[in-house]
């Protein structure tokens, strides 16, 4: 599909996206003779995506990384689902943070931090604080500051809590994968889209995204129009679910003088709250690169 075409169907009717979503979900399916199953995270975009494969495949295999990071009322969600696969990372979070380090702005800037900080040559390190010859690759100058830091940082939490185990789960079954990423998540997101299908056959790692064309307000209309069951979270004030105490987005967030995730888990999770903001450090690293207290 060209570029243009990619534009076009981003902003067509949810009915139009509906069934190009059915059509490479079923492409998929019938390319891996039905060894397929659907990354299923609790949130509402996975639940949407389980939903339409389900109407398709009723036997479809929804598998949930059971992080130990996710809302009670997420994991308690995915546990209603029938035929749902739970699967575990190999580190515990507490570990991760000791032995790598805090995800803190953005995945890109914890990389190019953490990177800048333990580079075996000069070159990389160059290219982390100047960047490249295009100006690309580097710390942005308001957290350049964060090199400093009494803490570690870093971005491999995802990997090892969320892509590790999806890996593996593939390798021990060869099931391929089934995601419900959208395009407009973030701009690096939306390159991509602009740049690979949809249904990546021929990727060292094959991953169908059919929801990639979508966007928030299909999502919910989905749900109201196929009176979809979704995870209470969102009924307590929270538009986005993930890793419970990821800082990634968090000073965005303080920036626009909103309230925070934390200000939120706060009031619906104190204990949750105490938890990380004592026992796991992170009240001591968002002090330190926000201007924002936690009592």
């Amino acid at each position: 599909m060209k570029k243009e075409e990619k534009i076009k169907l981003l902003n067509e009717p949810l009915d139009v996206k509906l069934k190009r979503t059915k059509m490479l979900i079923i492409e998929w399916y019938e390319q891996f003779n039905g060894q397929v199953y659907v990354a299923f995270s609790g949130g509402k975009d996975s639940t949407v995506l389980l939903d339409i494969a389900r109407r398709l495949y009723p036997d479809i295999e929804a598998v949930f990384a059971d992080t130990g990071l996710e809302f009670p009322e997420i994991r308690a969600f995915a546990k209603k689902m029938n035929n749902t696969t739970f699967i575990k990372p190999k580190m515990s979070h507490p570990d991760v943070l000791e032995k790598y380090g805090f995800p803190i702005i953005s995945k890109e800037q914890s990389q190019y931090i953490q990177q800048y900080r333990n580079a075996k040559s000069e070159k990389t390190k160059d290219t982390r604080w100047n960047g490249n010859k295009w100006g690309q690759g580097k710390i942005s100058e308001k957290w350049k500051f964060l090199v400093k830091a009494p803490f570690k940082i870093s971005e491999k939490c995802c990997d090892i809590f969320k892509k590790d185990p999806f890996k593996r789960f593939e390798k021990e079954t060869g099931k391929k994968g089934i995601v419900g990423v959208m395009a407009g998540e973030s701009s690096h997101r939306k390159t991509y889209y602009y740049r690979t299908e949809c249904n990546a056959f021929n990727a060292k790692r094959p991953l169908s995204k059919p929801i990639w064309f979508w966007n928030e307000h299909d999502i919910w209309k989905y749900i109201r129009d196929f009176n979809v069951e979704y995870s209470p979270i969102y009924d307590m004030g929270y538009e986005r679910t993930g890793c419970m105490f990821c800082m990634y987005g968090h000073q965005m967030e303080v920036d626009r003088g909103e309230e925070t995730r934390f200000d939120k888990i706060k009031k619906t999770h104190p204990k949750l709250y105490k938890y990380c903001m004592d026992k796991l450090g992170l009240r001591k690293v968002i002090e330190f690169y926000s201007k924002k207290k936690y009592e």
